[in-house]
C-alpha cells in the first residue's frame, strides 16, 4: 500500500469514527426525549429506574463480571462510581421534567468541564471558564426575566453536574478494573439508587408492560448503543477531537427536544447553550493531555 492510499484509508477511518460519535450523541438524546415522553406514565424516577435496571441486566449479561476476582478496594470504588451514576440519572431526569432537555444538558456538562479546568494549568482556560460562567448566569432563573426557567429544574441540572464531576473522579479509580466489568457493576450499583426511588414514586405504574417495552428502548438508545459506538470510535480518535465532537451534546439535545417533544428555546437560551459548547470545545483543544482524557471519561 503506497503512502497516499494509506493516508486516505486512515482519514476515512477517522471520519467514520467521528460519525460514530455524532451517531452516539443522537442516540443518547433521542433516548432522553423518549424517556421524557414516558414521564406522564411512570414519572422521572420511574423511568430512571427502568433505564438503569434494564441497562444493568444487559451489561451484566455481556460482561459476566462474576468471572473476575476483585479486591475490596476495587469494589468500593465501583460502588461509589455506581452510586453517583444513579444520582446523576435521577437528577437529570428530574431536570428534564421541568426544563428543556438542551438547557439541562448544557448545565450538566459543566460538571466534566469543571474537572478539566481544575486539572489544567493553562492560563487560556480562564477564557473557557468565563464562557461557562456566562452560560450558567444566562440560564439562571432570575426574577423578572421573560426567559425565566423553573428554579427546581435548574437546581436538579446543577446537582446532576456535580454528580457527573464525581462520576469522573470515582470512574477513574474504578477504571483499574476491566472496563466492561466496571461499567456493568457500576450500573448495577446505580440501580440500587434509582429502583427504590422509582418504585416509591411510580408504584404499580411500573408494572405496565408498555412502559417496560419503552424502558428497554430507552436503555438501549441511552446506554448500550452509545457505549458501543464510543468505545469503537476511541480506537481511532485523539482525546481532543473526541472532546470537541462530544461538546455538541447540548445542541444535539436541544434539537432532539425540539423535533420529538416540541421544546423551543429562546434566543437567550440558545446563546447560553452555544457559550457552554464553546467552553467545552475550547477546553478540549487547549488543555494538556491529562486533562483532555478526563473529557473522554466524562462523556462515556
Amino acid at each position: 500500500m503506497d503512502a497516499g492510499h494509506y493516508a486516505w484509508v486512515q482519514s476515512r477511518k477517522i471520519a467514520l469514527a467521528g460519525l460514530a460519535i455524532v451517531a452516539a450523541q443522537f442516540s443518547v438524546n433521542i433516548g432522553a426525549a423518549f424517556a421524557k415522553s414516558l414521564f406522564p406514565l411512570a414519572g422521572p424516577a420511574g423511568v430512571a429506574a427502568l433505564r438503569t435496571g434494564t441497562a444493568a441486566v444487559i451489561l451484566v449479561g455481556i460482561a459476566r463480571p462474576w468471572r473476575r476476582s476483585l479486591s475490596g478496594r476495587q469494589i468500593l470504588w465501583i460502588i461509589l462510581y455506581g452510586l453517583v451514576l444513579g444520582g446523576m440519572n435521577l437528577l437529570i431526569y428530574w431536570a428534564f421534567a421541568r426544563i428543556p432537555i438542551g438547557i439541562a444538558v448544557a448545565i450538566e456538562i459543566g460538571g466534566p468541564l469543571s474537572v478539566v479546568l481544575v486539572t489544567s494549568r493553562s492560563a487560556r482556560d480562564f477564557l473557557w471558564l468565563a464562557l461557562a460562567v456566562a452560560s450558567v448566569l444566562l440560564l439562571m432563573p432570575w426574577p423578572g426575566w421573560h426567559a425565566r426557567l423553573d428554579p427546581a429544574g435548574v437546581a436538579f441540572a446543577m446537582g446532576a453536574a456535580v454528580c457527573w464531576a464525581l462520576y469522573i473522579l470515582f470512574g477513574k479509580r474504578a477504571s483499574e478494573v476491566e472496563s466492561s466489568t466496571a461499567v456493568a457493576l457500576g450500573m448495577t450499583a446505580a440501580s440500587l439508587v434509582t429502583i427504590p426511588v422509582g418504585v416509591a414514586t411510580a408504584g404499580s405504574r411500573l408494572a405496565n408492560p408498555a412502559i417496560w417495552g419503552l424502558g428497554v428502548a430507552v436503555a438501549i438508545l441511552s446506554s448500550a448503543i452509545p457505549y458501543m459506538l464510543e468505545m469503537k470510535a476511541l480506537e481511532r480518535l485523539s482525546s481532543r477531537l473526541f472532546g470537541v465532537l462530544t461538546s455538541s451534546a447540548p445542541a444535539v439535545a436541544a434539537l432532539a427536544g425540539f423535533v420529538l417533544l416540541g421544546e423551543r428555546l429562546t434566543s437567550l437560551h440558545w446563546i447560553a447553550v452555544l457559550l457552554m459548547i464553546g467552553a467545552s470545545a475550547g477546553c478540549s483543544l487547549t488543555s494538556r493531555p491529562a486533562a483532555s482524557r478526563v473529557v473522554d471519561e466524562a462523556i462515556i
